[in-house]
């Protein structure tokens, strides 16, 4: 690769942490090096720039992190980011430490702390890391398959349990406010239903007893509800089923459980070209970009403004697959 005027740029992770941020991590670094850049970890996100928490990262430092969940480069929510303060002593740790450009990896909060960076001369480049799925500029986010992953293995051992006793489960899947995860994993479980915040009018808490009901007159004796954390709470959905059904459900949270263990394939190989696209971008004096996605998955870019003003919405495919799958 031929040298880039670019000597110098620091790669963070911020927000939740999402499987595949390592292997974003090492392609960012290793990309780098390649082109004769050098890089800086920030240590803890937009906190750690704040406060000078770095290191020295060189293709050594990232050996053999490709398949490790979680992120070697730690991550925490800052509120003092937040402040016009706290983003002037971040460009000031920038100057200090001649950053040309920073690499940030995470989900919508780290880019809206990107983009304040930016409105003060700092070059930026966003890559989706998060297993919500509700970057709207990208259809997909590192971390994101290997959660659903996750779920659907923890829920199918689940479903051994309540076939054998008869009974109605209900779990709580993670998303915030988004039912990318649930229906998702509600589709690959072949769930009795799937409450997702989107989807109201369809799946809403409202539905659930007639398709219970239903499956109940069709032979079924157990039950598995897939609930989204944006939805409304696993337990008082557990509450609804035994008030209005009698049955006595048992609640399961995930929980960050979805988060953590290895990256599979898809994660690592969407994390390593995401990655080396950021650096492309930076290299090519390009600034205030997200690393997107698209269909097919090639890896394009868009301005990180037009990309935090989108709007992405559930799949509607996947919506009409699941009203015809649970409408027995």
């Amino acid at each position: 690769m031929m040298a880039s005027a670019v000597k110098r740029i620091g790669v963070l992770t911020s927000g939740g942490d999402a499987p595949g941020m390592n292997a974003a991590i090492r392609a960012v670094v290793r990309t780098a090096a390649r082109m004769g850049i050098d890089c800086i970890g920030i240590r803890r996100g937009w906190h750690g720039l704040i406060n000078g928490d770095i290191v020295r990262l060189d293709e050594h430092s990232v050996a053999h992190i490709i398949g490790r969940g979680g992120t070697m480069l730690y991550t925490a929510r800052s509120e003092e980011f937040k402040t016009e303060a706290g983003q002037l002593k971040a460009v000031a740790n920038c100057k200090l430490l001649g950053l040309d450009g920073i690499v940030a990896i995470g989900g919508d909060g780290t880019f809206r702390g990107a983009l304040a960076l930016s409105k003060h001369g700092i070059s930026v480049v966003g890559v989706p890391a998060t297993i919500d799925n509700d970057i709207s500029c990208t259809e997909y986010c590192i971390g994101y398959d290997t959660a659903a992953n996750t779920a659907v293995e923890c829920i199918d051992k689940l479903r051994d349990t309540m076939q054998a006793h008869e009974r109605c489960s209900v779990v709580e899947v993670m998303g915030r406010n988004a039912g990318h995860l649930a229906l998702y994993v509600g589709l690959a479980i072949g769930a009795t239903a799937v409450l997702v915040p989107e989807e109201r009018e369809t799946f809403g808490l409202h539905t659930l007893a007639d398709k219970i009901r239903n499956a109940r007159l069709n032979g079924y004796t157990h039950y598995m509800i897939v609930v989204a954390e944006g939805a409304g709470s696993a337990t008082e959905v557990g509450n609804y089923i035994k008030d209005t059904l009698g049955l006595d459900p048992r609640v399961t949270v995930l929980g960050h459980i979805q988060r953590g263990g290895f990256p599979n394939a898809r994660d690592r190989l969407a994390a390593t070209r995401m990655g080396f696209h950021a650096v492309e971008l930076l290299a090519q004096g390009k600034t205030n970009r997200v690393v997107c996605s698209e269909s097919g998955e090639d890896i394009t870019d868009v301005d990180i403004v037009e990309g935090l003003s989108m709007h992405k919405g559930i799949s509607q495919q996947q919506v009409k697959t699941l009203a015809a799958m649970t409408g027995i």
